[in-house]
């Protein structure tokens, strides 16, 4: 869990788990969004990686990445749950993190 919230913790990285979230995407399609280095960005895929938040696929010479929801649904309830905090008005945890009522 500690690797997850470290990875959340910067907020090139957040934007770029916010951009899989409308399906898979290459790192050069990613890279269109931030004005920073290929290596950087690496950095930060790497992070994302090692935290199990997103999958990649190469596709000849092509990085897809994809995000993986469940990991960051799993930290998310675990850290309510440590915390005491219940889900909002019973509803599943997927809504919650989804931002539907």
């Amino acid at each position: 869990m500690n690797r997850v919230f470290k990875a959340l913790a910067d907020p090139s990285r957040r934007r770029i788990l916010q951009l899989l979230r409308g399906g898979p995407l290459s790192a050069g399609d990613i890279a269109r969004h931030f004005d920073l280095a290929k290596p950087t960005l690496s950095g930060h895929f790497a992070v994302l990686r090692e935290a199990d938040l997103v999958d990649q696929e190469r596709q000849g010479t092509t990085i897809l990445y994809r995000l993986k929801l469940s990991v960051l649904e799993e930290a998310l309830s675990g850290l309510m749950d440590s915390m005491g905090i219940g889900q909002t008005d019973g509803a599943p945890m997927k809504r919650v993190i989804e931002g539907e009522n």
